[in-house]
Parts: structure tokens; C-alpha cells; sequence
């Protein structure tokens, strides 16, 4: 168990003399996240890609892959120009997660691929493979497709959804059908299949600040899995059955790591988040990871005997308005955020433990909900090795990039 004085006394060290706010990785807490995301993967045999849009740091996904050894096959990219620098920046084997619509999207996809990469990109409409196809074609290459199946939770029918609103395929028929499309075409290539289980993978276990729907929750993530993996298996015979090899087949994400890694179904899991381990993954049962990325502001005011007041920090995740959403102040231990206020654009004001006294130009460091979108508020992070920092890397930020 790492004392939480000791960690602030080394982060502290770390950042010393650095103009706050400064954005950190815990390099050796990174390598252990590795490990534990990588170990059921290994175990089962298939390979672990790494969702990059979690990270938004091309150094670190380097060290991601390099500490992952050959478990770590490729990046699971956010968009058509994401991925176009990736291949810059030397990643070879991409998965455009996401499907295009423009053009401009498909000719970056097609371009990556003309230069020698391998960038595959999800579709789940004729519209997407026609547009791919123009560019592919205008291109001179190939463009290797990944068709999306939606597993949400539906048990009765139309009439009940758990899951994310993704693809429009959800039967084997469908799947089947968009493979075929894609095969015959002369200037694509069916290269597998995408099912995310968002409604497993990203659902918490547990929630300090909404626990009465914790047991409803792990019960609906109980009565998901079975149908998502037979889903799966479903999707996958038929193809087969029509004479259509399924190279590729991801799924999972970092919170169902070790139950998708067992899926016979799938080729490969998809981790991101995990890696970096922002707070919104502290929930799930199962999943031993250290937080390894924050952001420290420094004490500017004290308004009070019981408060400390930050500068800046309001920097607010996506997804659905909450609690939730907010940084969480994590070193000292003991300070919360001001249920009023919150994290603000200009200031950040904490509630202090008592006895606790912290002086003015202190650091404080949160931990954001969602790992990649630190990231966006930063142009560099300070790589941290124990008490020090080893290097600085820059963000996608950083590197003048921004995808949108």
C-alpha cells in the first residue's frame, strides 16, 4: 500500500520549481498498470490494443506498447485524422473506431493507407463503405474495413436499450450482409469485427456518490453478459458459414479487460483509460489499477479556516452533466471539493481536513474523470520516475494537434 504522504511528498519534489498548473504521469504506476491490464490478455492468448484517444500522448503509448511486449498489437484511434498522425508519428497497425462520413475523412484513411500503413476504419451503412470506396479508388489502395455490431443490452426487443446508441447492426443477417458488400468491392477489404460492450465495459460496479444503484447495476451487467457473448459468437458463425474469415474481432474495454479477454468470439481486447487510470474506473470490482495521471494547481487563497482556494481546475469530462464529471482532488489526502463551487474556471476551492494546514503556493493534484481529456488542457506532461522527472512528452495538444 503506497502511503499517500509519502506519494505527495514525491510528486511535490517532482514539481518543484515548475510553473503551475503542470499536468504529471507516474511512469512506474503506468508500468504497473500495464502489467495488470496485460496479464488476463496474455493468459487467453490474444493481443491487447491500446485506445488511444485514453491516452493523447504518442510517447506514452510508445512506452504502453513497449512495457505491453508482443500482447501490445496495435492503436484503436478516434478519427480519420488521429490516425494520420499516428502513422506520422510511426504506429503501423491502426483501427479507426469510429466510422467517417466526409470525404476529407475517408482520403486521410486512404492516404495513411497509401503510405504503407495499415489503417482499418469501422463502418456499419452502405454510405460509409460508398464513401470509403471513391477515396480508396482515388487513391490507388485498398481500404481495410471493420464492420461495427452493436450488442446492447435488449431484451425486449425495441422496446428496452441498455447500452451505448452505436451501430444499426445488431443481427447476424445484417453483418453479414455489410461483410459481403465490403468484400466485393474492389477497392475495400472486410478486415473483421467490432462489438463494444460500453454497457459492461464503462458501467462502474460501485459509486460513492449514487450507491444505492449499485446492486441494480452489477445485476443488469450480470444479465448483459451472457446475451453480448452469445451475440458475438452468433455474428461470427455466419460469416464462417458463408465462407468469411474474420481476421480481426475486438471487443472489451478496460473495465471488462479480463471477461472479454476470455471470450472465445474475439481476437483481441481494447484498453485505454485504464493505463492512466482516471477516477471514474475506481468502481470496478476486479480491477486493481493505481492512479497514474493528475494535474497539480497551486493554493493561491485560504477564505477561511477550513478552506484553500485553487487556481483554475475546472476542467470538466464529457458524457452525461454530474458529480461525476468533475476533477477530484487526491493529494493531500483528505481535501474535498466545495459542493457550490466545485471546479472552477478560475478557481477551485477545497475543504480542508481538520488540523490539516497548507500553505499558499502549495500544490494540489486531482485526478481527472476521464483519462485522454486531461490531456486537451495541457501541451506537455511531466514524466514522473519516483521523485523526479525523467522527461516531459508532449500531448496531441502540444504537438499543435486537435481532433475534435
Amino acid at each position: 500500500m503506497i502511503d499517500p504522504q509519502d506519494l505527495y511528498r514525491r510528486y511535490s519534489t517532482a514539481v518543484a520549481g515548475e510553473p503551475l498548473p503542470v499536468a504529471l504521469v507516474d511512469l512506474d504506476a503506468l508500468d504497473r498498470n500495464v502489467d495488470t491490464l496485460v496479464a488476463p490478455v496474455r493468459r487467453a492468448g490474444k493481443t491487447l490494443r491500446v485506445a488511444s484517444k485514453s491516452v493523447r500522448c504518442a510517447e506514452i503509448l510508445r512506452r504502453i506498447a513497449a512495457r505491453g511486449g508482443d500482447t501490445i498489437q496495435g492503436v484503436m484511434a478516434f478519427s480519420p485524422a488521429e490516425a494520420g498522425y499516428l502513422v506520422d508519428e510511426g504506429f503501423s497497425d491502426v483501427l479507426v473506431a469510429y466510422p467517417t462520413a466526409q470525404m476529407e475523412g475517408a482520403a486521410l484513411i486512404a492516404d495513411a493507407n497509401r503510405r504503407g500503413a495499415r489503417v482499418a476504419v469501422v463502418a456499419d451503412a452502405p454510405e460509409h463503405l460508398a464513401l470509403l470506396a471513391a477515396a480508396a479508388e482515388k487513391a490507388g489502395v485498398r481500404v481495410p474495413v471493420i464492420v461495427d455490431v452493436d450488442v446492447s443490452y435488449r431484451p425486449l426487443g425495441d422496446r428496452l436499450h441498455v447500452g451505448v446508441r452505436r451501430s444499426p447492426l445488431r443481427t447476424p443477417e445484417a453483418v453479414v450482409d455489410l461483410a459481403e458488400a465490403a468484400r466485393r468491392s474492389p477497392h475495400l477489404t472486410f478486415a473483421g469485427l467490432l462489438a463494444y460492450e460500453a454497457h459492461i465495459a464503462g458501467v462502474p460496479d460501485h459509486s460513492p456518490l449514487a450507491p444505492l444503484l449499485d446492486g441494480p447495476k452489477r445485476a443488469l451487467k450480470r444479465l448483459a453478459r451472457g446475451p453480448a457473448r452469445a451475440q458475438r459468437m452468433e455474428v461470427r458463425r455466419a460469416l464462417e458459414r458463408r465462407g468469411i474469415d474474420v481476421p480481426l474481432f475486438n471487443g472489451g474495454g478496460t473495465g471488462s479487460v479480463a471477461w472479454s479477454a476470455d471470450d472465445p468470439a474475439l481476437t483481441e481486447v481494447a484498453a485505454g483509460s485504464g493505463f492512466l487510470d482516471s477516477h471514474l474506473f475506481d468502481g470496478f470490482d476486479g480491477l486493481a489499477l493505481e492512479p497514474a495521471a493528475f494535474f497539480a494547481l497551486q493554493i493561491t487563497r485560504r477564505p477561511g479556516p477550513e478552506f484553500v482556494t485553487c487556481q483554475g481546475g475546472g476542467f470538466i469530462a464529457s458524457g452525461a452533466p454530474g458529480p461525476d464529471r468533475q476533477p477530484i482532488p487526491y493529494l493531500p489526502a483528505g481535501l474535498r471539493l466545495v459542493g457550490l463551487e466545485g471546479a472552477g474556471e478560475v478557481q477551485t476551492p477545497l475543504l480542508v481536513p481538520e488540523g490539516a494546514r497548507l500553505d499558499l503556493g502549495a500544490p494540489v493534484f486531482f485526478r481527472h474523470a476521464k483519462a485522454g481529456e486531461l490531456a486537451e488542457h495541457f501541451n506537455a506532461y511531466l514524466l514522473v520516475r519516483r521523485d523526479g522527472i525523467e522527461t516531459r512528452a508532449l500531448t496531441y495538444r502540444g504537438a499543435g494537434r486537435c481532433f475534435a
